[in-house]
């Protein structure tokens, strides 16, 4: 282990790679500071960016936004009670309040360090874990790829936020949408309307950019600007009080071990995370009655859980080509972009990415500490601008950035048409991340269930006849039945509501 995180920090700190990770975690901090515009939106609205990279410091640089907006994430919903994005929903609870007081200082360092601290652990997380993992990986057959996915979506749909019916009617249309391509044993095109740009599918980044990141700047555009009471005058002594020291340190190696175990899990990642730590700090406190109005374990908890998660969730994605949440699937398709199969051969064919991308997370959480905590005046002064004025300058950027991909007005339209879906999503209350999740591993499943078939002769039977395959769908079908019992179905909804 030691000598692959000297070979990944040999390449992770070459002067190319440094860079990217630097460029990456302020573009994701400056990003995620605005107010909607989480990681999802983020990436999304960048991926035309990695088209002039080579692979590792296209997925460092992507990695460095994914860190910086959950960073950016916690400093608004410390500062303004608006999550800048979805995992920072529960830091908002007690982050607002401590800021009421003139506290906003140590919430944010609180966050800060506990994010840093779990960073580190997770890191290490990954080394020891991803080799076995894809060692067993190589023991997967088409078969056992089937029945994973099968387990992933379903997890994915018991583990989202909001109606279960919801998020299973999104990942079915994001199956249905992954399936406009031409198919490649029969040479036809499926689903294109005689249009020869859907030939080769739907652009991932149309559909990403469209769904998450001109979605969220109409969604945002419909709130009130009088939610944004900025505290200017009340950011003063970043330093935590030895107190909250005493009171925070146990909510972040909590947070840290429970974001690490759940990050794991399909559906899981940084949102599942940070609800689940500050559930579980509300449990064990003697005084929970402090909750909710100023508690720093609830920011500390919160805040490491979803870092700690938020990296996990790169282990099923690198050792398995499988992605956990939305977030890893866009890391997927950039993959894809750079021409490299997701899957345990990444290690194997290529170790100097595999391990630069972890050394690269280590050294991401490092740059934000020493960028975040003195850069929150500018933060702050940036959350003064009228959004008004920032969401042209986005929409922009965002449509240069599409049609560079192919040099076609096509895909502005696509961007165009998502937006008008992810829109209506949002009035609907549907969470278009398992959508994202469907239309990855859509093409996917149908490739590893015709090959598993073919292999078979056509016998069904080869799903459950193969002991880890048929282990993989007895999973799948226990997650379905224990949800859909009242009593856990009652509980999930509480959970969530709860943050």
């Amino acid at each position: 282990m030691i000598d692959n995180l000297l070979l990944g920090l040999q390449t992770a700190l070459s002067m190319q790679n440094l860079l990217y990770a630097f460029m990456g975690c302020l573009l994701g901090t400056l990003i995620g500071v605005l107010p909607g515009l989480g990681s999802v939106t983020t990436i999304a609205m960048l991926l035309p960016s990695i088209y002039a990279l080579d692979a590792t410091p296209a997925l460092v640089m992507l990695a460095g936004i994914y860190y910086g907006s959950q960073y950016g994430g916690s400093t608004t919903a410390i500062l303004i009670n608006v999550p800048g994005e979805s995992a920072s929903v529960v830091t908002a609870i007690d982050g607002y309040q401590m800021a009421r007081k003139g506290r906003a200082g140590p919430a944010l360092a609180a966050a800060g360090l506990g994010s840093f601290f779990a960073g580190t652990v997770a890191t290490l997380v990954i080394a020891a874990f991803a080799p076995p993992l894809t060692e067993l990986a190589f023991k997967f057959g088409p078969a056992e790829y089937f029945s994973l996915m099968v387990l992933g979506l379903i997890g994915a749909v018991v583990l989202a936020s909001g109606s279960l019916i919801k998020a299973v009617g999104m990942i079915l249309l994001g199956l249905l949408i992954g399936q406009v391509n031409t198919d490649v044993i029969s040479g036809t095109a499926r689903y294109s309307f005689d249009i020869p740009e859907l030939t080769d599918g739907v652009n991932i980044v149309a559909l990403a950019m469209g769904l998450f990141g001109f979605a969220e700047i109409v969604a945002n555009l419909g709130r009130p600007p009088e939610q944004r009471e900025v505290f200017t005058r009340d950011v003063k002594g970043l330093w935590p009080t030895r107190e909250d020291f005493r009171q925070a340190a146990p909510a972040v190696v909590r947070g840290t071990a429970l974001g690490s175990l759940l990050g794991v899990l399909p559906g899981g990642g940084s949102l599942l995370s940070s609800f689940a730590a500050y559930t579980l700090e509300k449990k064990i406190a003697r005084d929970a009655s402090q909750f909710g109005h100023g508690d720093i374990r609830g920011v500390a908890g919160p805040e490491s859980a979803n870092n700690a998660g938020a990296q996990t969730s790169f282990i099923p994605m690198l050792t398995l080509g499988i992605p956990p949440n939305a977030v890893m699937a866009l890391m997927v398709g950039a993959m894809t972009i750079k021409g490299i199969q997701p899957g345990p051969q990444v290690m194997t064919s290529n170790p100097e990415l595999f391990w630069g991308l972890i050394a690269s997370m280590w050294i991401g959480n490092l740059m934000l500490v020493i960028l975040n905590l003195p850069l929150i005046g500018i933060w702050i002064r940036l959350l003064t601008v009228p959004y008004r004025f920032l969401f042209p300058a986005i929409a922009v950027f965002c449509c240069i950035g599409v049609y560079t991909v192919n040099n076609n007005t096509f895909d502005v339209y696509m961007v165009a048409l998502f937006a008008v879906l992810g829109f209506a999503f949002y009035r609907l209350r549907c969470e278009p991340a398992p959508l994202l999740l469907g239309f990855i591993l859509g093409p996917m499943m149908e490739e590893n269930l015709r090959r598993a078939l073919l292999l078979s002769r056509g016998d069904w039977s080869t799903f459950v006849q193969r002991p880890l395959s048929a282990g993989l769908l007895v999973a799948a079908l226990l997650l379905l039945a224990i949800v859909a019992l009242p009593a856990v179905r009652s509980k999930r909804e509480l959970a969530f509501q709860e943050a």
